[in-house]
C-alpha cells in the first residue's frame, strides 16, 4: 500500500469535534461500539475494526457477539433497541443504494424514542466519516 497524506490539523479537529459530541451524547457505550464495528464491517475499514472490537471487548462486549455482529439478523443475541440500532445504521451507511426507508426508521423512532434516535443516527454519520478517512488514506492495523 502507498503512503498516502494525514489530514490537516484543522480538518482533524473539526471531525473530532462530532466525536466529542458523541462522547456526551445520550447514545450508550456499548451501542455505540456495536455501531462502529457493524459500520466498520460494511465500509471495510481493517484499522477500525481492529480498534473497534478491542474496545468493544475492554468494555465487557462478548466475543461471541462481536464475531456474530455480521450476521445479527439471523441470531436471538441482541436486544430489540440494538436491533433497531444496527437495521438504522446499516441503511445510513448504505444511504446510496435505497435511502433509509420509512419502516426502518419508524422502528427506531418507535423503539428509541426520538432523542436517542437522534443521536444513535449522529454516531453512523460520525464513524461513517472516520471510514472514510481509515479506507481513503489506506490505514492499517498495527
Amino acid at each position: 500500500m502507498s503512503k498516502r497524506i494525514t489530514l490537516n490539523p484543522k480538518a482533524y479537529q473539526a471531525i473530532m469535534g462530532l466525536e466529542h459530541y458523541m462522547e456526551n451524547s445520550t447514545v450508550k457505550k456499548a451501542h455505540y461500539e456495536l455501531i462502529k464495528i457493524r459500520v466498520s464491517q460494511i465500509n471495510h475499514c481493517a484499522y477500525c475494526i481492529n480498534m473497534h472490537t478491542k474496545d468493544a471487548r475492554a468494555g465487557g462486549e462478548t466475543e461471541q457477539r462481536i464475531y456474530l455482529l455480521n450476521a445479527w439478523r439471523e441470531t436471538s443475541f441482541y436486544t430489540p433497541e440494538e436491533r433497531a440500532i444496527l437495521a438504522l445504521v446499516e441503511e445510513i451507511t448504505a444511504i446510496s443504494e435505497h435511502g433509509v426507508s420509512d419502516a426502518v426508521y419508524e422502528e427506531a423512532e418507535r423503539v428509541l424514542g426520538k432523542e436517542y434516535l437522534h443521536d444513535v443516527y449522529m454516531a453512523a454519520v460520525s464513524i461513517n466519516a472516520w471510514n472514510r478517512i481509515g479506507v481513503g488514506l489506506q490505514m492499517q492495523p498495527a
